[in-house]
């Protein structure tokens, strides 16, 4: 069995699927590894570090394509929708092909994938428990997210993060409010006091308060009815716009006293919800900073524009996209990690065997026998269908 890695075609992305030290732990397994020329190096990982943990170099991407049993990306055709059509047309019935693929709302490369014959497992939608925490792609991606958020926030912020003692005065610390204690939140909490900001957050579960305090933020509290905030699947899921209207007016106070504004509230596959007006941006002092982490569903606050930094009467408002490509060294090794403990899964001696009853393998199976099989894509489909709408 030949497992194949390629150079990823999406514009900005320098992540790789595998790197050359998750191979041995993979090629243990029973595998070989066939790489495209290159596909590592725009995250430091050059072809000669690959052939010298045992990957094998092809000639060029088509090769690959024609000879890998298992193509690994990190964003195959529904995650690529500008380049990803030549990686589909490259496919065959048979393939299996591994990646972040955007399922909930690439619904016409779902179908294309499934009319190919392709088998698609998509890591996004690993089930959230104990046994599959080390194939979770979407924390190993929040965790950079949240850290380069605070990176980002400290650049454009007028004003240094820490307390300073000086000759010339004393320097106030930067007042830095995270909204959304998941993953990402959590390292941006994390970050923003190693970097000496004064840190609150917030979330709907009440229950991270404890997560919030023992990396030293204080816990913001509002007493509002959240019902449940997570799916059976462990994923974030919308609240409706009562609450979040509710949530909105509670905010504005706490807002307009921070320095740094982080959000990080996306729901996979719909909408981020509006949690920072525009009013509330205009309650901020000029030069403070807001990074919104969901800029890539549309944002969190009512003036993100994603790709773009906005500012709104001197309040810089950042939408960046795509933010562990920006790492994309540790990046690609957290990635790889990822893949690689889900092959294993996969793998019985020396070959893959799809156990439908692991909800590992079934959670994050798209597609198989030309069908698109994943009862939440299924689902997300139909409901695009109805309303008049396919992407």
């Amino acid at each position: 069995m030949k497992i194949g890695v390629v150079k990823e075609s999406f514009p900005g992305e320098r992540r790789v699927a595998l790197v050359p030290g998750v191979l041995s732990q993979l090629m243990r397994a029973g595998p070989e590894v066939l790489l495209e020329p290159g596909a590592g190096a725009a995250a430091g990982f050059l072809d000669e570090d690959y052939t010298a943990k045992g990957a094998t170099m092809a000639a060029d991407r088509a090769e690959v394509f024609a000879q890998a049993d298992v193509i690994v990306q990190v964003r195959p055709p529904g995650a690529n929708p500008e380049h990803g059509q030549a990686d589909l047309d490259a496919m065959r019935s048979g393939q299996v092909v591994i990646g972040m693929c955007d399922p909930l709302t690439a619904h016409d490369a779902n179908q294309a994938a499934a009319t190919k014959g392709v088998t698609l497992f998509s890591m996004e939608m690993m089930p959230r428990i104990t046994r599959a925490q080390s194939m979770d792609v979407l924390s190993s991606m929040a965790t950079i997210a949240g850290y380069k958020a605070v990176i980002l926030a400290a650049d454009n912020l007028p004003q240094m993060f820490p307390m300073m003692m000086t000759a010339a005065g004393t320097v106030s610390p930067a007042k830095v409010f995270i909204v959304g204690a998941g993953v990402a939140g959590l390292q941006a909490i994390a970050t923003a006091k190693k970097l000496g900001g004064v840190v609150q957050a917030y979330d709907v579960r009440p229950a991270v308060k404890e997560q919030v305090e023992s990396l030293g933020g204080k816990f913001v509290e509002m007493e509002l009815e959240t019902g449940e905030a997570e799916d059976a699947g462990g994923y974030a899921k919308a609240l409706g716009e009562d609450f979040y209207r509710k949530q909105r007016e509670m905010m504005k106070t706490v807002v307009a006293a921070n320095d740094v504004v982080i959000t990080t509230a996306a729901v996979p596959g719909k909408k981020a919800p509006i949690l920072v007006t525009t009013e509330m941006v205009e309650g901020m002092h000029s030069g403070a900073v807001i990074v919104d982490l969901a800029a890539e569903r549309g944002g969190n606050c009512e003036l993100t524009r994603p790709g773009e930094t906005v500012i709104h009467k001197g309040v810089s408002i950042l939408g960046p996209l795509n933010i562990p490509a920006s790492i994309p060294f540790h990046a690609s090794q957290m990635y790889a990690k990822n893949i690689v403990t889900f092959l294993v899964h996969l793998i019985d001696e020396g070959e893959l065997k799809f156990d439908l009853e692991d909800e590992i393998t079934a959670g994050t199976l798209i597609t198989k026998d030309g069908k698109v099989v994943n009862p939440m894509v299924l689902e997300a489909m139909g409901a695009a269908n109805q309303g008049g709408a396919s992407s």
